[in-house]
């Protein structure tokens, strides 16, 4: 299975959700990578408050924030390589990054009769009603 990290900028917590006026965008993140997480796939996230040495740590990372500064993030790296820079990935580029069904994202899945269920984490129950 392929692994995910984020390096992310300097936030007051590790998933830039505390305070009072929370980022959609950045709770849209946490819970993707909470519902990949809970499928066995690796995403991490990193970001500059919490986890310094981190950014240290990756040589390319650490060039791009040398080169371009704090403004090149975030920046996503799968399996070692630096795939995004300057935003977070869409739900579509999660699942074509990271080679995963729809399903994993705990998005609603169509069946083939036209309803909907949620697949991860859901009872399994057809058409998502028990």
């Amino acid at each position: 299975m392929k692994k995910m990290y984020i390096y992310e900028p300097a936030m007051c917590c590790s998933t830039g959700l505390c305070g009072v006026g929370v980022d959609p965008e950045l709770l849209r993140l946490s819970t993707v990578a909470s519902n990949l997480n809970k499928n066995g796939v690796v995403i991490e996230r990193f970001n500059l408050t919490n986890s310094p040495n981190e950014f240290v740590k990756n040589n390319e990372v650490n060039k791009l924030l040398t080169n371009e500064g704090i403004e090149v993030l975030p920046i996503t790296v799968v399996d070692g390589k630096i795939v995004l820079i300057k935003k977070y990935p869409t739900n579509a580029e999660f699942m074509s990054l990271l080679n995963v069904p729809r399903s994993y994202l705990g998005e609603e899945v169509k069946s083939e009769t036209g309803t909907t269920s949620k697949k991860a984490g859901g009872c399994g129950c057809k058409g998502g009603c028990c």
